[in-house]
């Protein structure tokens, strides 16, 4: 795994862990909410997570970006469907969400190095 990759995914994890470990009702909803919404339902999970994934751009929250890139990589995404996700994101939330998309097209390319799959 990219390093860039590693060091997000180990970041993630470790924060989680300290945030869920504070024991607030209210913050464990809010991450088991996030949780079910993405699972496979009248959407497919792949559908779900370019959703998030324009989302994430156009509130232009880039962690919040490369973890969607990477679980829509995981679900078999290609580079054209997330060029084509990225497009709307960019029409939507415009010019502002070009260097996000920048820092998403070179986090993709980190995980097709990879082949995250």
């Amino acid at each position: 795994m990219h390093k860039k990759v590693q060091e997000f995914n180990d970041y993630r994890s470790k924060m989680n862990e300290k945030i869920l470990a504070s024991d607030n009702k209210v913050i464990k909803r809010i991450f088991n909410l996030d949780t079910n919404a993405f699972k496979e339902g009248h959407l497919p999970v792949k559908t779900k997570e370019l959703l998030g994934l324009v989302a994430s751009a156009v509130l232009r929250c880039d962690d919040c970006v490369q973890y969607h890139l990477e679980a829509a990589k995981k679900n078999g995404v290609t580079t054209e469907e997330m060029m084509e996700t990225m497009s709307i994101a960019n029409l939507i939330g415009g010019t502002i969400v070009i260097p996000h998309l920048r820092k998403a097209v070179e986090y993709w390319y980190l995980l097709e190095e990879e082949e995250i799959v």
